[in-house]
């Protein structure tokens, strides 16, 4: 077993002098203003901690805040920074340098103009709480009759505004901003604030001996029975079509939301799921009363480690053998190099987005322009290529199907790279890609 002690040799001269540190990481559930991990000064006016000690080779990754993810640190110029990294066994004390804080009160937001707060103090009566309530319109909200679905997405202040986040956003309002000026169909998105030191609570109905939890069953109730109905009453929305998505903890609650309440959150977007916080969701997912339909999208990143790929592997599994043949995994998809970070979440927002309204989608934009697609050669034995004059864009997504129609190859972010199909049997396949604006099909023959 090792023993670590952090010190902060260097600390940003804007600080202020009767401010706390923390730290938030991996080993509190990135809780930004932890009391267990609050630094002290020493006699020289050095900001410490001492670690409790763990098994030499243990990882954490973690970061300094102020007490909240709108102070979180920041580098030399400002720069959003990877996590740090700290390693027992490589030493018993750790020299770091604190270069900046993000200043809740400073600098511009990055939010888009259709991106809007509802409430800063929106009453959550489950919870005798108040919270920051956001919402996406899409850009023709004012100038269309039209309405929307609607996603309900966790950690609201992550989503949006570069200002708000505590370490980068998920540019949700840019991502739906450029599809829908690519003539895709685009919902209504409502942001839900964290609660900061009780986010953990709210992000689970089951309690964790060590890290808490427990209100979850009032949170989501409060989603539902009262945050939609307001929603619903107050813009126009799809009422029959609501979603739900989130991220770490935020992925557990809403994979609870949408089995607890199915009726009104039946497609869901799950990120880096915490599932590791309590073993009862998959007792519960398996001994709920199984809803008729679930329309669920599950990734991580190959770099969250063994247990956050094997326990998403686990519920998928799960899932899919319960025995409905509506209620599934649509796609569950490991992201190679992805770390537990909003910088791979917004990356994977688009492409969960297309899976999970693709009916949405299609039932709309009938108008998108089918065209032929030309690859060579033609037979092919080894590779297939595709027009080097076509310029693919980040959301386009292929499909390889046989003559039965059955899918062989899939693409979900398709860059124009070639493709081999040597392991293919002789015969005649197809092509399919998809984009914002064309759908291209075409065929070969496979010798």
């Amino acid at each position: 077993m090792a023993q670590v002690t952090i010190v902060v040799d260097e600390m940003p001269a804007a600080t202020p002098p009767d401010d706390f540190v923390y730290m938030a990481g991996s080993m509190n559930d990135w809780n930004p203003g932890d009391e267990a991990f609050k630094l002290s000064k020493d006699s020289d006016g050095l900001w410490k901690i001492t670690l409790e000690a763990e098994p030499e080779g243990t990882s954490i990754q973690y970061k300094f805040t102020r007490g909240s993810w709108e102070t979180v640190e920041k580098g030399e110029n400002g720069e959003e920074i990877d996590n740090r990294i700290l390693t027992y066994g490589n030493g018993d004390t750790v020299h770091v340098v604190i270069y900046n804080w993000r200043n809740g009160g400073s600098g511009g937001s990055t939010a888009a103009e259709n991106v809007y707060v509802i409430d800063d103090d929106f009453y959550m009566p489950q919870l005798n709480k108040t919270r920051k309530i956001w919402i996406y319109l899409p850009p023709d909200y004012e100038s269309s009759e039209q309405h929307y679905p609607v996603i309900y997405m966790q950690d609201g202040q992550n989503l949006f505004d570069d200002k708000t986040s505590f370490a980068g956003e998920w540019h949700v309002d840019e991502t739906l901003n450029d599809f829908f000026q690519g003539g895709m169909p685009i919902p209504i998105v409502v942001g839900i604030d964290n609660g900061g030191a009780d986010r953990i609570n709210e992000y689970s109905p089951w309690i964790n001996p060590q890290y808490g939890g427990g209100d979850g069953e009032k949170y989501v109730t409060f989603l539902a029975e009262t945050l939609k109905p307001f929603i619903d009453s107050n813009y126009r929305t799809m009422k029959n079509w609501s979603a739900i998505m989130g991220s770490s903890m935020g992925a557990l609650i809403s994979h609870y939301a949408s089995i607890r309440y199915n009726s009104v959150f039946s497609t869901v977007g799950i990120f880096s799921p915490s599932y590791w916080f309590s073993d009862s969701v998959y007792t519960y997912t398996r001994e709920a009363e199984k809803p008729d339909y679930l329309n669920m999208y599950m990734m991580c990143g190959s770099e969250e480690g063994e247990p956050m790929i094997a326990n998403m592997n686990k519920m998928k599994e799960l899932i899919n053998e319960i025995g409905y043949p509506d209620y599934q995994v649509r796609r569950s998809k490991i992201v190679e190099g992805g770390e537990h970070n909003e910088k791979l979440w917004s990356e994977e927002f688009g492409e969960a987005y297309m899976y999970l309204f693709e009916a949405y989608i299609g039932s709309i934009n009938e108008n998108r322009i089918n065209e032929a697609l030309t690859v060579y050669p033609n037979p092919v034995i080894n590779m297939i290529n595709f027009p080097l004059d076509i310029k693919w864009g980040k959301h386009d997504s292929l499909i390889l199907s046989d003559a039965t129609g059955k899918t062989l190859i899939e693409v979900s972010s398709f860059k124009g790279n070639p493709i081999p199909v040597c392991g293919l049997t002789p015969g005649v396949y197809f092509i399919t890609i998809k984009t914002p604006k064309i759908i291209y099909t075409g065929q070969f023959i496979k010798n």
